[in-house]
Order: C-alpha cells, then sequence, then structure tokens
C-alpha cells in the first residue's frame, strides 16, 4: 500500500482523482468537512487539502476514512469500485466499465460472445484428459 501512496502523491491528476472520490463520499453522505474530519480526528484544513488533491494522507488516516464512508482503501486509492469479489485483471475490469454505458442490444450481444467462450474452454478442459489417455494408449 504504501508504494500506491509514494504513487499517488507523485501524480497531481491520482491526486485529484482521489481527492474527488473523497469529496463525493463525504457528500453523498451530506456531511461538512468539519463533520467527516472530526469522525477522522483530522483538522477540516487537511481533509480539504485531500479533496483538493494537494496531500494524501498518510495510510492510518487513509484506513480511517474508509471506514467513516464504508469503502475500501483501494476504492479511495484507485477508484476500483467495491465489491465482494473484485476483478482481478484491470484491463477486463476497464473493458466492462466501458460495456456500461452500451445499448442493451450490444451488452446482451457481448455476454452471449463471453458465454460462448466460457463453454469452449469449459469443454476443451473437459476434453483434454481424454485426449491425454487416448494418446498414452
Amino acid at each position: 500500500m504504501n508504494n500506491r501512496i509514494e504513487l499517488l502523491m507523485q501524480d497531481s491528476v491520482l491526486r485529484k482523482a482521489f481527492g474527488t472520490r473523497l469529496k463525493q463520499l463525504r457528500k453523498q453522505r451530506h456531511w461538512a468537512q468539519k463533520e467527516l474530519a472530526a469522525r477522522v480526528d483530522i483538522r477540516f484544513q487537511l481533509l480539504n487539502k485531500y479533496e483538493s488533491g494537494q496531500h494524501i494522507p498518510p495510510a492510518e488516516t487513509l484506513i480511517r476514512l474508509a471506514q467513516a464512508m464504508d469503502t475500501t482503501v483501494d476504492y479511495l486509492l484507485t477508484g476500483n469500485p467495491m465489491e465482494e469479489t473484485p476483478l482481478a485483471n484491470s484491463m477486463l475490469f476497464k473493458r466492462f466499465q466501458a460495456m456500461e454505458t452500451f445499448n442493451e442490444e450490444d451488452r446482451i450481444t457481448i455476454i452471449k460472445v463471453i458465454d460462448a467462450m466460457i463453454a469452449k474452454h469449459r469443454m476443451e478442459a473437459a476434453l483434454t484428459p481424454m485426449d491425454k489417455q487416448a494418446a498414452s494408449s
């Protein structure tokens, strides 16, 4: 996690994105900066610097912010959605995010293609042991 924080501190775009997510979550809860700052035991002026992308909080404060807003540190840092089983492959994740804007017909087509690929791989996996047995006979 420390490497991510160091990367964020160096990249102003990432800092601003972090600040935007932080502010958005706070506003969704209808909290003033002073209220959130009090909940995580920091000065509201410092929270303002986090939200404006000027600073990134230390790991301990990130954890408290995530807990206070019922989210994950990962979401605060990267914007990856909070899921029970997150998608590990970021290339797939970004594509699935983009597909959410597609019309219903296109999404159904994509789902059918994905289902077909899954079925193909399952079939290949089921046939592979038989192929190996036949080759060794």
